[in-house]
């Protein structure tokens, strides 16, 4: 395994986040096929994700990793990350976007569900993971499920920052009792 590489699945491994991803985070979360499964539709920018990486990743608040293609030179093509929300880092938001088009449908989904989590459960205090999902997306649900998630709760009429309403559901994955 190469030193920058936290964790090495079959197709896909992860890294941590540098500010020279900013530029294909921004290029991914633009994407109208990704932006429309967010709550946050708002066009991000560079000065958006800096402040991100300045208030959230830099002081520990989130830990946000780069999947990369296993084949291809480590090509990158998305995103997953944990956002932390107690102080002992017991519990976390887990949110994830593959943001390539054609790395779509190839299972990174899964395997990012599957070698984030157990990377997490090993290397930080988080017990639980939950994650919000919307009703319609349905290949991001079994994605959870396949990753361990579990339906806990119906959040319905959920409104996102275009003022969109869409029904969600609430999941979690306990990593450690």
């Amino acid at each position: 395994m190469e030193d920058r590489f936290l964790a090495v699945g079959k197709n896909i491994s992860l890294r941590k986040i540098t500010r020279d991803d900013t530029h294909l985070v921004i290029k991914w979360r633009n994407n109208e096929r990704v932006r429309s499964h967010f709550i946050y539709r708002e066009t991000f920018t560079a000065p958006h994700h800096e402040n991100w990486l300045k208030e959230k990743v830099d002081t520990g608040k989130v830990l946000q990793l780069i999947i990369c293609e296993n084949d291809r030179d480590h090509r990158p093509v998305g995103s997953v990350y944990f956002i932390f929300r107690n102080e002992d880092r017991t519990e976390a938001e887990y949110g994830i976007f593959i943001g390539e088009d054609d790395a779509v449908g190839k299972g990174y989904g899964n395997e990012t569900a599957v070698l984030a989590t157990e990377y997490v459960k090993e290397n930080t205090p988080i017990k639980k993971l939950i994650l919000r999902v919307f009703t319609s997306n349905e290949v991001a649900r079994k994605s959870y499920e396949y990753g361990g998630f579990v339906k806990i709760q119906d959040l319905p009429a959920v409104e996102c920052s275009d003022g969109e309403k869409s029904d969600m559901i609430l999941m979690e994955k306990i990593l450690k009792e």
